[in-house]
């Protein structure tokens, strides 16, 4: 097995790499007729557009796997920066019955988290934005020791109550605002934080306030486009620097990246969400027409189950968020064509960006990493279970110096 770069080197090569490709990833292909990168990388266009569906589905599942996109983006180098190996935890099958009142998938996560979570005697816990405290549950039965639980949710904080005392677990839901300047009292140097899928500003807040004042950390990072800034500063002296030299900007919209790939909605939700872009990318064709102006029209996201049951509703109610006026006797059925041959497009179009996506989320994982390092603590990351369970599998902790 071939030695791993260094945290630091990786970091630098991944900087480097995407400061380079930025105007290949950073576009998004369904607001542009031509894609600003197609003249820097003639042919690829056509060669994406020669893939079936069964080649772009396995590419978006395994972007670097026998990749036809190696002839011009440096696929394998970005395929070994961002394989990281599976952390060691102790095999540990929990009782199904600890599962009850947690979502069949959401067990699951806990279930492969919790072993990674190394417990000394009596050592206080503390879980981190934790909802209603399923996660807290499971590590006060494994440990069989108390567990304090910070939510700032009123009502997730009853309900994890009830389930605690439903359950006889040693428990403490407490209601904090973990962004407010007082949620540093629950840590110090002899408490281990655990956090499950902690989303942005929330998972960057634990890991300063780790940084500052010590203790064990065991963090699935999540959501990092979860923000209150608009621009990304990076946590780490080494992550400000090295984006510095090479022009490495990243803003919200950028981040969203990292967290792009989703395997596991159902498929009715897949297909619901494929005809919503269908219908999105069919209402741009059209918008386009009617303006005269060929440039992409945002248009306001809908919350599930409020898509209109047709593509001319759902047209009629894009252009009345826009202020558009749509002229009578429209061709509803060429555009809704339109929409579907152009998601076939888009997608073919996103594999590129697909390329980028774990690497960008492995060095947003390995800034957190180097700052925790800056401030003197032994850290690793690495993952703790398979994509096909979450996507959002990396693990960053502590370990013993």
């Amino acid at each position: 097995m071939p030695l791993l770069p260094p945290p630091l080197e990786r970091f630098a090569r991944l900087t480097a790499l995407l400061a380079e490709w930025q105007a290949a990833w950073r576009p998004l292909p369904f607001q542009h007729r031509t894609l600003p990168w197609e003249a820097r990388l003639p042919g690829l266009t056509e060669a994406l557009g020669r893939l079936d569906e069964q080649a772009v589905a396995r590419l978006q599942a395994d972007p670097f796997d026998a990749s036809p996109l190696v002839a011009w983006l440096p696929v394998a180098e970005l395929g070994e920066l961002c394989d990281l190996p599976a952390l060691p935890a102790a095999p540990l099958a929990l009782p199904e019955a600890w599962g009850a009142h947690v979502g069949g998938r959401k067990w699951c996560q806990i279930a492969a988290f919790a072993p990674h979570v190394a417990l000394t005697t009596r050592q206080p816990v503390v879980e981190w934005c934790a909802g209603k405290g399923h996660l807290a549950r499971t590590l006060a039965r494994r440990h069989d020791g108390p567990v304090t639980a910070l939510e700032w949710q009123a009502p997730l904080c009853a309900a994890g109550r009830e389930l605690a005392a439903r359950q006889a677990v040693s428990v403490s839901l407490a209601q904090q605002d973990v962004m407010a300047p007082d949620a540093g009292r629950w840590l110090g140097g002899a408490t281990h934080v655990a956090a499950l899928h902690a989303c942005g500003d929330l998972h960057a807040r634990l890991i300063e306030l780790v940084a500052q004042q010590g203790g064990a950390l065991t963090l699935a990072p999540c959501c990092y486009h979860r923000t209150a800034a608009e621009r990304y500063r990076p946590l780490s002296r080494h992550g400000r620097r090295l984006a510095a030299e090479h022009g490495l900007a990243l803003g919200r919209d950028d981040l969203t990246l990292a967290v792009q790939e989703t395997v596991t909605a159902p498929r009715g939700d897949r297909r619901r969400r494929e005809r919503a872009n269908a219908w999105r990318l069919g209402f741009d064709r059209l918008q386009r027409e009617v303006r005269g102006i060929d440039a992409y029209l945002p248009v306001p996201s809908l919350a599930h189950g409020r898509l209109p049951d047709t593509f001319a509703a759902f047209c009629r109610w894009a252009a009345a968020q826009k202020g558009l006026t749509l002229p009578t006797g429209l061709d509803w059925a060429r555009f809704e064509r339109e929409g579907q041959r152009r998601l076939a497009e888009v997608a073919r179009l996103e594999l590129v960006r697909h390329l980028f996506r774990r690497p960008l989320e492995v060095w947003l994982a390995l800034d957190r990493l180097l700052r925790l390092e800056e401030a003197g603590l032994a850290v690793e990351l690495g993952t703790f279970c398979t994509r096909e369970l979450t996507p959002r599998n990396l693990l960053l902790r502590t370990v013993p110096a």
